[in-house]
């Protein structure tokens, strides 16, 4: 089983909807009693039971206290290690557990540089939530880079000063700011992740709460267009090394069946965790280390409230859990 086991790499994205510990504030009135905090703590368990990843990627999570005692009680997860990222404001941050051991990790919370187009300067200049880096070593020697984002949602980003919050204008404008923002993080992000994969051969895995579908253009900025068919072999090949291919499209291909959704929202059914392999884990890839064999989605926790009178327990996550299950080859390093 073990020798099965070194095979097989788990990678998954987790959230959590605002782990914090019990009768402590969170966005400045909700909190959990204790009864709450062990309900929460317990559904978490069970989920990672059913879920059984190496390495998982967390958001919303707003103290790392609260996590490593999840982890230290599992007995899946002993001995795993619990990196958290940073808290910006009040916001919750990302973290990872890995079964697997971390040499190193590196949070973002600045963008890399400003988005400008055409002389056009967005004001935004840091991660709503920042992003977290791992370089994890798996058992037969390879190292892995885990990215884990939690981008800003769709949400209306409303200013305080705007005196009806409810005033569709200002509702429409506040999307908009929304999705600007979100788009100045897919940008700075895959400014990030192009270090990472550029004329390197080691996988690289983003993964996390990117709240929108995986073809929605801030999800596809991140993970850059494939090539053109009529492009030349040569550039083909450049773009190839700084692709990500989303594990969804990747399922999609290989099973007739596609009931990919991770998020209900008045009624619509959407796609906004998501887990995104560099070319070193795609099977077409004649150099890959690995490839991703099977893609779930648990959401059978999930209710669409337009229909369902029934509300989403408050320690229940409103997300789907997605696990990408990878083939590893044998002795690729």
């Amino acid at each position: 089983m073990s020798h099965h086991h070194k095979k097989t790499l788990k990678v998954a994205s987790f959230n959590l909807l605002n782990l914090i510990q019990p009768d402590t504030k969170f966005y400045g009135k909700n909190s959990y009693t204790q009864e709450e905090y062990k309900k929460k703590k317990a559904w978490i368990s069970s989920q990672l039971t059913k879920m059984d990843a190496d390495i998982i990627g967390f958001q919303e999570l707003f103290d790392e206290e609260s996590l490593k005692e999840i982890i230290s009680e599992h007995p899946l997860y002993k001995g795993a290690e619990v990196v958290m990222g940073a808290r910006k404001g009040g916001s919750p941050a990302v973290a990872i557990v890995s079964r697997y051991p971390v040499k190193s990790y590196t949070v973002y919370a600045d963008f890399p540089e400003q988005l400008e187009v055409d002389g056009l300067v967005v004001p935004f200049t840091e991660f709503s939530r920042p992003i977290l880096q791992a370089e994890v070593e798996l058992p037969s020697g390879l190292d892995l880079t885990v990215f884990v984002a939690h981008l800003k949602s769709k949400r209306p980003l409303i200013p305080n000063d705007v005196k009806d919050r409810h005033d569709p204008l200002e509702i429409s404008k506040g999307e908009a700011r929304s999705l600007l923002l979100r788009a100045s993080e897919a940008n700075a992000l895959r400014t990030i992740l192009m270090d990472s994969l550029r004329n390197r051969n080691h996988p690289v895995i983003t993964l996390g709460d990117l709240n929108d579908t995986h073809t929605s253009v801030t999800t596809r900025i991140i993970s850059g267009q494939a090539p053109p068919r009529y492009w030349p072999l040569e550039q083909k090949k450049k773009l190839w090394d700084i692709l990500l291919y989303h594990v969804k499209d990747i399922q999609a291909r290989q099973s007739s069946k596609d009931v990919y959704y991770t998020h209900i929202h008045n009624g619509h059914y959407e796609s906004l965790d998501h887990i995104m392999v560099s070319q070193e884990l795609v099977k077409e890839n004649p150099e890959r280390v690995g490839r991703v064999v099977y893609v779930r989605t648990f959401n059978d926790h999930m209710i669409d409230q337009t229909f369902a009178n029934k509300r989403i327990n408050c320690w229940e996550s409103d997300h789907a859990q997605v696990v990408a299950t990878i083939e590893l080859d044998d002795n690729k390093k």
